[in-house]
C-alpha cells in the first residue's frame, strides 16, 4: 500500500455531447463541467465546498466520496459549468414563460413587497426548456469521482518522494548512532584512568593516615557516577528500535502519519538525552546532527496521511 501525503491538486473538465435525433454526427459539446481539487497538511478530514448555487445538492454525495478515499487533510473543492464558446442562447418557449409569470403575479398578490423577476431570473429558470438537458447529478458525480481518484494519484507520488526522502534521513541517523556507540566505553576508561591517577596521589600525599582509603572510595563514587552519567547505551537502543519501526511502516503504508508522528517525537526525546548526556565534543556533535535530521524529518512527516 502506498504512502500519500495530505498535499496533492487535481483539475477534470469535461464537455459532454449532445446529439440531434439519431444522427450522431450531429454531436456537440454542451456546457463544459469542472472539478478541482486541491489538499494540504491537517490533523483532521476538514471538508470545503466552494459550488455554485445550482449545484448545492450535490455536496453530499461529493463528501461522501471523499470520505470514502481521503482520510486526513485539509480538501477544498470547487465546481464549475462553463458555457464554453459555442453555446447558443436559446429563447424560452412560450408555455415556460406563461407559467413563470402566473406564478410571480401569484407571489406578488401576497407578497406585494416582492421584487419582480428580472430577465437573468427569467433565463435561469428556463435553462434547459430548449432541448437541451442540463447535465445531471450522475454525470456531475462520475467528474468528481475522477477528480478524487486523480487527486489520490497526486497524494501517492508526493508520498513517494517523502517517504525516499525519509528512508534516506533514517539511514542516516543510523550512521551517527554507529558512530556515537563505541565513544562510552572509551569515555569510561578514560575517566577510571584519570580517577585512579587521583587516588594514587592522594596516597602519596597521606604518609600513611587513613586518607588513601577514603581517597579511594571517593574516586570509585565518582567513577560509578561519571559511568551512569554518561551511558547512553539505552538510548541508542531506543533510537535504532524507533528507526526499525518507522522504516517498517514507512514499508508497510497506509493510513501511518500519526504514529510516524509519534515516533518522530521519541527520537527526538532520544536524541536531546544523548546531548544532555555528552561528555566529550564529538558526541555533542552527534546529537546536533541527529536533531537537525529528526527536524527536517518531523516536518515532513506532518504531510502525510
Amino acid at each position: 500500500m502506498p504512502v500519500y501525503s495530505m498535499t496533492g491538486y487535481a483539475s477534470v473538465q469535461h464537455s459532454p455531447l449532445s446529439a440531434d435525433g439519431d444522427n450522431p454526427a450531429s454531436a456537440a459539446p454542451t456546457a463544459r463541467l469542472g472539478f478541482e481539487i486541491r489538499s494540504v497538511n491537517s490533523r483532521f478530514l476538514d471538508l470545503s465546498f466552494r459550488l455554485p448555487e445550482e449545484l448545492r445538492q450535490l455536496e453530499p454525495g461529493l463528501r461522501e466520496l471523499i470520505t470514502r478515499q481521503i482520510k486526513r487533510g485539509k480538501v477544498e473543492v470547487r465546481a464549475s459549468q462553463d458555457a464554453g464558446d459555442g453555446a447558443t442562447l436559446q429563447a424560452p418557449n412560450h408555455q415556460a414563460l406563461q407559467k413563470i409569470a402566473a406564478l410571480q403575479d401569484k407571489i406578488q398578490d401576497w407578497l406585494p413587497d416582492a421584487q419582480p423577476l428580472s430577465v437573468a431570473d427569467v433565463l435561469r429558470m428556463t435553462a434547459g426548456s430548449s432541448g437541451q438537458a442540463a447535465p445531471n447529478e450522475a454525470a456531475w458525480m462520475q467528474i468528481a469521482a475522477q477528480t478524487v481518484n486523480a487527486l489520490r494519484e497526486a497524494r501517492a507520488r508526493e508520498g513517494t518522494r517523502l517517504t525516499e526522502m525519509l528512508q534516506s534521513h533514517i539511514e542516516q541517523l543510523r550512521g551517527l548512532s554507529e558512530q556515537a556507540a563505541p565513544l562510552v566505553p572509551q569515555l569510561v576508561e578514560q575517566q577510571r584512568q584519570r580517577f585512579l591517577e587521583r587516588w594514587k596521589d592522594a596516597m602519596a600525599l597521606a604518609e600513611g593516615s587513613h586518607l588513601p582509603e577514603a581517597a579511594q572510595d571517593r574516586a570509585l563514587t565518582e567513577a560509578t557516577a561519571f559511568a551512569i552519567r554518561i551511558d547512553v547505551a539505552e538510548e541508542l537502543t531506543r533510537l535504532r528500535s524507533h528507526l526499525d519501526e518507522l522504516s517498517r511502516l514507512l514499508t508497510q503504508g497506509g493510513d501511518i502519519g500519526k504514529r510516524l508522528d509519534f515516533l518522530i517525537q521519541e527520537l527526538h526525546r532520544e536524541a536531546n538525552t544523548l546531548g544532555s548526556k555528552s561528555a566529550v565534543l564529538e558526541m555533542t556533535r552527534i546529537s546536533v546532527d541527529m536533531k537537525v535530521l529528526i527536524e527536517q524529518m518531523r516536518e515532513q512527516v506532518q504531510n502525510i496521511e
